[in-house]
């Protein structure tokens, strides 16, 4: 079962369950795929919500390698998701939030949360 606190998700793909997580080396990859010059880089292109099917596919397919999968993205691109191209999105997009942080923004000038309601 997936921690997301780690950074990991399960998803069903091709009818299997498996746990995806961006290691250091699968962010590494995606950052050398993407001609990210650093994380910063990689986040700001994730956060203009732009996707390609390849960028789905790269993204998908490091998930599964850093979560120990021996799956190339060409496997990945044969990999069916019962949702469709609806499916590919939320996979992807569900790693990248357990990997950057989905944790709700917060306004500039709100007081931080007091010890005991962290």
């Amino acid at each position: 079962m997936a921690n997301r606190k780690r950074g990991e998700i399960d998803a069903v793909i091709d009818g299997k369950s498996y746990t995806l997580c961006l290691t250091l080396g699968a962010l590494a990859e995606l950052e050398s795929g993407f001609g990210a010059s650093d994380l910063v880089a990689l986040a700001s292109r994730f956060e203009e919500r732009r996707l390609s099917a390849r960028d789905l596919l790269r993204i998908i397919g490091c998930g599964l390698r850093g979560a120990g999968n021996d799956i190339s993205d060409e496997d990945v691109a044969r990999m069916k998701v019962s949702e469709g191209l609806a499916g590919y999105v939320r996979i992807a997009a569900d790693l990248l939030a357990a990997t950057f942080g989905d944790a709700p923004e917060r306004s500039a000038d709100a007081n931080p949360p007091t010890p005991q309601d962290a």
